[in-house]
C-alpha cells in the first residue's frame, strides 16, 4: 500500500481530507450559511482543518466567511482561495483587484493557499498575458499569502511545459479519480506522474467526479458492493485518491452533512487501497468508459460565460440519465424541471459562440453535445 502523505516543508498539519466548498448546500438558490455552519463544525470536530474555495464560486467567499472565519480563531483553519485570470470581462487591473475582493469576502487578513485557477488550454494566455505569476509572489512576499500554487486542467505535456518555467509553484492541484485515471482528456496519471518529477506535493480535486462516482451506474455500484460489502461508493473514490504517494490533502466538494460526517469516517480512520481493491477499481473504470457519458462535473463555469444562460451542466445530466436507463419520459422531465428551476434556457437557444469551450475543464465539446441533447431528448 502506498504511503499517501507527502513529506514536504509546506504544511504538515494539513488533514487528509479537505472541504471543498464549491457545492455548498442551498435553500431556494442561496447557500444555507445554517446548513453550512454545521457542516464547517463537524469537519472540524473531526480533526480536519483545509477549506477550498475561489473568487470564482458563486457566493461561497462570503459563505466561508460567515460559517467558519467569523466563528473560530485563525488558528484553527487552512483557507484556499483562487485567482480566475480567465473570466469573463477581465483585464489586468480587473484580475489583480480579485485578491482584494476575495480577502474581503472571506474577512481574513491573509491565505495560507493561494492558487492560479484553471490552468489549461486556451485559458492558460491569460496567466501570461496579466501576469499572475509575479502578481502571487508578490502577495506571498507582503505575508498575504503563505503558499502559492496551481490548479490545473491541462495535458501533462502543457503542465510540465507550465512548472519547468514556473519552479516557485509550491504544489499543483489535479482532477485525479479512478474514472480519469486513464483518460486521453483528463490524463489524470499522466499529469500527476509529471507532478511527482518535479517534485511538487498534490492535492486532489473531483475524487468523485462531480458526484458522479457517489452514485455510479449500477453495474459499478453492484461491482463495489460485492468487493467490499457495505462500503459506500464514494469511499472507494475517497480512498484510491488518498492512497497515492505525494498527497497533501483530497478536497470532497460536500453538500450535506452526511456527507461531511461519511467523508470524515472514510479519510479519519484512512486505509489505503490493495492491489485486489484497485483492480477492481480499474475493472469499474473499464465499465464507466463503456457507457458513452458525458464527463461533466457540474462545476458551472460554462453557464457563468454563456450569453444565453443555457441549463448546460442540467442538460448533460439529462441525457446521462437517459444513457444510464433508457427512460425518455423521465430524462425529458428532468431536464425541463432543472432548466426552469435556475431559471436558464434549453439547449436550442445555443448560439454556437464556444464560449463554454473555452472554460470547460473537462474538454467537452459542449456545442456539439447540446446539439446531440436535442436530437436525443428535443427541446
Amino acid at each position: 500500500m502506498a504511503e499517501s502523505r507527502a513529506t514536504t516543508g509546506i504544511d504538515e498539519s494539513i488533514g487528509l481530507l479537505g472541504f471543498g466548498c464549491m457545492r455548498l448546500p442551498k435553500t431556494e438558490g442561496v447557500i444555507d450559511i445554517e446548513q453550512t455552519c454545521a457542516m464547517v463544525d463537524a469537519f472540524l470536530a473531526a480533526g480536519f482543518n483545509y477549506f477550498d474555495t475561489a473568487w470564482s464560486y458563486d457566493g461561497s467567499e462570503e459563505a466561508v466567511g460567515k460559517a467558519l472565519v467569523a466563528r473560530y480563531p485563525r488558528e484553527r483553519y487552512l483557507l484556499a482561495t483562487k485567482l480566475a485570470p480567465w473570466a469573463a470581462d477581465m483585464d489586468a487591473e480587473k484580475v489583480r483587484a480579485q485578491f482584494d475582493q476575495s480577502l474581503a469576502r472571506t474577512g481574513v487578513e491573509y491565505f495560507d493557499f493561494y492558487l492560479l485557477h484553471n490552468y489549461g488550454q486556451n485559458r492558460s494566455a491569460r496567466f501570461d498575458e496579466y501576469d499572475v505569476w509575479s502578481f502571487a509572489q508578490e502577495k506571498k512576499a507582503e505575508g498575504k499569502v503563505r503558499h502559492v500554487g496551481i490548479s490545473a486542467h491541462c495535458s501533462a505535456e502543457e503542465l510540465d511545459a507550465m512548472l519547468t518555467a514556473h519552479p516557485e509553484m509550491e504544489f499543483v492541484q489535479l482532477q485525479i479519480n479512478y474514472a480519469d485515471w486513464e483518460s486521453p482528456t483528463i490524463q489524470a496519471r499522466a499529469c500527476y506522474e509529471v507532478a511527482r518529477r518535479h517534485q511538487k506535493p498534490v492535492i486532489v480535486m473531483e475524487p468523485v467526479k462531480g458526484g458522479m462516482l457517489a452514485t455510479p451506474p449500477e453495474a459499478v455500484a453492484s461491482l463495489l458492493e460485492q468487493a467490499e460489502p457495505g462500503s459506500t461508493p464514494a469511499s472507494w473514490a475517497l480512498r484510491y485518491a488518498a492512497s497515492l504517494e505525494g498527497v497533501l490533502t483530497v478536497l470532497s466538494g460536500m453538500s450535506s452533512l452526511e456527507q461531511v460526517e461519511e467523508n470524515c469516517r472514510v479519510l479519519g480512520n484512512f486505509q489505503g487501497v490493495s492491489d485486489a481493491e484497485r483492480a477492481c477499481l480499474q475493472e469499474a473504470e473499464a465499465t464507466l468508459k463503456s457507457l458513452d457519458l458525458i464527463p461533466c462535473t457540474a462545476c458551472g463555469y460554462c453557464v457563468k460565460v454563456c450569453p444565453e444562460t443555457i441549463a448546460i451542466p442540467q442538460i448533460f445530466d439529462a441525457l446521462n440519465h437517459y444513457t444510464l436507463y433508457h427512460n425518455l419520459k423521465r430524462a425529458q422531465g428532468l431536464m425541463h424541471y432543472d432548466i426552469a428551476a435556475h431559471d436558464a434556457k434549453g439547449a436550442e437557444a445555443c448560439i454556437f459562440c464556444g464560449a463554454c469551450v473555452e472554460v470547460c475543464p473537462q474538454s467537452i465539446p459542449v456545442r456539439g453535445e447540446l446539439v446531440h441533447c436535442r436530437e436525443v431528448l428535443g427541446d
